[in-house]
């Protein structure tokens, strides 16, 4: 007789593309939970049977209702409820931090099955530093609003992730390089699939690699950290002042420009007001 389950949550990460990268304990918990909440039946299914798990699925992705998630909660009080994305890890780039967010909130039992993660294996992958890295996601689709985005992260000194589609990955790189300057990176498709492919080069060079080809398949970009430069000249902070004047008001100006050129955001300021008078 199969032991049960405690009564809780589960986050149980699966494959990114190989199903043998399911973990014998992501399996055995497939097999015995009295649920599965997942992001697309359809998807899940093929998964479940790798696994030799025929147990129930109930759907739970982005656009599920509060209801829905109220109920799931009621039931982890007696049963054993595991959450299934369509690839890799639960939460990372999907949904589900509501529901474990308001899990935890009524005393439930939560638990994670570690596993597979596109940001992660993409990083092993890139050749970039990895000592200090933000996962970034996906870009906004529209042009401006994916600028402003690179904007707010330029001048960390970090690695940066993000996830994107085939169609919109020239564009995208072509406006980090813009935004974040022509830094190293790296093109990493279909992680752990047949046709795994990864591409490294600057952005510009990426860009111009994929406008006349969009990739198909699942897409991870790797930016490299901003390169040590040199301090900014009063002439520089002047052209930045002026550039972020068009757009922004004073105050964010400053700040815009004080967080990208490592300058004191009272003084730049002071600048600002001068220039704008």
């Amino acid at each position: 007789m199969v032991e049960a389950l405690s009564p809780g949550l589960y986050i149980v990460a699966g494959p990114i593309g190989n199903l043998s990268d399911l973990t014998p304990r992501a399996a055995d918990i497939l097999r015995r939970a009295d649920v599965v909440a997942v992001e697309d039946s359809r998807v899940s299914a093929r998964l479940l049977q790798h696994a030799g798990s025929d147990r129930p699925m109930v759907p739970y992705h982005d656009h599920s209702n509060e209801g829905l998630r109220v109920r799931l909660i009621e039931r982890m009080g007696q049963e054993a409820v595991a959450l299934l994305s369509d690839a890799g890890t639960p939460l990372i780039s999907d949904p589900g931090y509501k529901l474990v967010r308001d899990a935890r909130a009524v005393g439930r039992a939560i638990y994670t099955l570690p596993g597979p993660c596109a940001a992660i294996a993409a990083l092993t992958l890139s050749g970039l530093p990895t000592d200090r890295f933000l996962f970034q996601g996906f870009l906004p689709a529209k042009a401006k609003a994916r600028e402003d985005a690179l904007r707010e992260v330029a001048g960390l000194r970090a690695t940066l992730v993000f996830y994107e589609s085939g169609p919109r990955l020239s564009a995208s790189l072509g406006t980090m390089a813009d935004v974040l300057g022509d830094r190293d990176a790296a093109v990493c498709r279909e992680i752990s699939k047949k046709f795994e492919e990864t591409r490294t080069a600057t952005l510009v060079e990426l860009a111009r690699l994929y406008v006349d080809a969009a990739p198909k398949g699942e897409i991870v970009v790797i930016v490299g950290p901003p390169g040590e430069a040199p301090a900014a000249s009063e002439e520089d902070a002047d052209a930045a002042l002026r550039e972020a004047l068009t757009r922004l008001p004073v105050a964010k100006a400053a700040g815009e420009v004080a967080k990208k050129l490592g300058l004191d955001r009272r003084t730049l300021y002071d600048r600002a007001v001068e220039l704008k008078g």
